[in-house]
């Protein structure tokens, strides 16, 4: 049943953690007047692979109308000026690089000087093309300043965060009961489905049936009404990427928190550090094809310098890939039940809260009836494929060869065309974003995102060191850029203090 402003009167929402109390928290405050409950059961607990974002989470709390300090100093959150990328490439020069997130000074100032010499170094000209060179983030995080500027720098700053998860999802849940969501706990033993194959209520373990015009299914993996009820195929990502396992333990604050997530390379994947207010969160995700649980954990600790601690690890599974539609008659799948990609570029709560939005407005837009599901699944389908591409470029780009796992990540064929006709950009494109744009190749990432990835690789020809070229007027602009960065870093604070205020 629909009200009168073609909402459903009453949701319910299968499944806590970040996902569902993310949902409830948008949904109580767009669609006020729609009953929400939410179920969920206090045996299964929540995943946490993530501890990161994109600057989604700040659009997400705005969106529900709730400020950094409201919420950042009850989960342990830090802010975060994007990722370091740390020993996946072995070309000298190229063994690290930094992915800032937007800030305005970007687009007026720094970015066309970026793409000017990455066209001359593609020609083979030695200038500088590397990107930790022409971004305002990328000295913040290098010199650990916050992404807040004093009130009179008149640009904007995109950031993340860091953040504890479980925390995280208390908050949330607290913030969405004060807005009227109701909370039950139980476990789901049975889904039932009407004549129509629509869904009408879920059977809890106690007896208790609860029925909804509207589902949203965040059960995680199991994706319990979404797959396993409505029987909606799902898209595995298995021959893209190959990691399907995570390692995780915390370690001890021994230095100022950084404002960045570090991205390494290790022997078969990668390891994220992240910094919190209490601890780092470290993960290794890794392709069990390659090694076992605990080789993995070995080498993680080897890497952390735990070798001999007594610390715990816990191990997880992943599944990668993705529903075929994240909205299907009269539920919706959020979270790990609509797909996971590995978090190397922490996309996962992005893609919550754009599915979330979206279907709000597509729901909206066709009068509270199914008229926009196919155009629905189509845009998120295609946020999913695009982030995929991108991910998967990091393992295509990646220049080890220390080992099985990294030659057949770069000598991998099975990627999309997108991806095929974005390298092929890059190696022949005499205007890489131009033709970006001309293509429609975008995606989930702007030409400067993939820009950063493959000049930060050093995907290059080899320099044509030509004693007769003239490259001073090169460098004079980088010399010119990085006096304009440093002035532009004057109106910014030592991340610690920010955290202190």
């Amino acid at each position: 049943m629909l009200d009168n402003e073609c909402k459903p009167k009453k949701i319910l929402i299968v499944g806590g953690g970040t996902a569902g109390w993310m949902a409830a928290n948008l949904l109580a405050t767009k669609w006020k007047g729609t009953e929400i409950c939410l179920v969920e059961s206090k045996e299964i607990g929540i995943i946490g692979v993530g501890e990161g974002s994109t600057p989604h989470l700040k659009f997400f709390f705005d969106a529900i109308g709730v400020a950094d300090p409201q919420w950042m100093p009850r989960c342990n959150a830090t802010y975060k000026n994007g990722i370091t990328f740390d020993k996946w490439s072995t070309h000298q020069g190229f063994e690290s690089y930094f992915h800032p997130f937007e800030a305005q000074t970007d687009d007026l100032f720094t970015t066309p000087h970026f793409f000017k010499n990455i066209q001359a170094r593609k020609q083979g000209y030695n200038v500088d093309a590397h990107p930790d060179k022409y971004f305002l983030e990328t000295y913040l995080s290098r010199n650990n300043l916050g992404p807040l500027p004093e009130e009179t720098f008149p640009f904007g700053v995109a950031y993340g965060y860091h953040f504890d998860s479980a925390l995280l999802g208390q908050f949330l849940a607290e913030n969405a009961e004060s807005l009227g969501v109701t909370r039950t706990y139980g476990n789901v033993q049975d889904v039932i489905v009407n004549n129509q194959g629509n869904l009408s209520s879920v059977k809890l373990g106690d007896g208790t049936t609860l029925e909804a015009d509207f589902f949203i299914d965040c059960t995680g993996f199991s994706s319990l009404l979404m797959q396993q009820t409505l029987k909606v195929n799902y898209k595995s990502f298995k021959d893209n990427l190959f990691n399907d396992s995570a390692v995780v333990m915390p370690s001890e604050i021994t230095q100022a928190l950084p404002v960045e997530t570090k991205s390494t390379a290790l022997t078969n994947g990668w390891a994220w550090k992240i910094p919190l207010r209490n601890r780092f969160g470290n993960g290794y995700v890794y392709s069990s094809d390659y090694i076992d649980g605990d080789q993995a954990e070995t080498e993680l600790r080897q890497h952390l310098g735990l070798l001999e601690s007594d610390v715990q690890a816990r191990h997880l599974k992943m599944k990668v890939g993705r529903v075929e539609k994240h909205w299907h008659k009269n539920c919706l799948a959020v979270g790990l039940s609509q797909g996971f990609i590995e978090p190397l570029e922490a996309t996962a709560i992005a893609l919550s809260f754009n599915t979330v939005t979206q279907f709000m407005q597509y729901f909206g837009e066709g009068k509270g009836t199914n008229k926009f599901e196919e155009a629905f699944n189509k845009d998120i389908n295609s946020r999913f494929d695009g982030i995929r591409d991108y991910v998967v470029c990091h393992y295509k780009a990646n220049q080890r060869t220390d080992s099985q796992y990294w030659l057949d990540n770069a000598a991998n064929n099975n990627i999309s065309d997108t991806l095929n006709r974005i390298l092929s950009l890059w190696k022949n494109s005499n205007d890489f974003a131009a033709d970006m744009y001309k293509y429609k190749l975008m995606g989930s990432y702007q030409p400067k995102s993939w820009a950063c990835l493959l000049a930060g690789y050093g995907v290059f020809p080899q320099k044509n060191i030509d004693p007769s070229i003239d490259y001073s007027a090169h460098q004079q602009e980088i010399d010119d850029l990085s006096n304009f960065i440093r002035r532009c870093a004057l109106n910014f604070k030592n991340h610690n203090d920010l955290l202190t205020l």
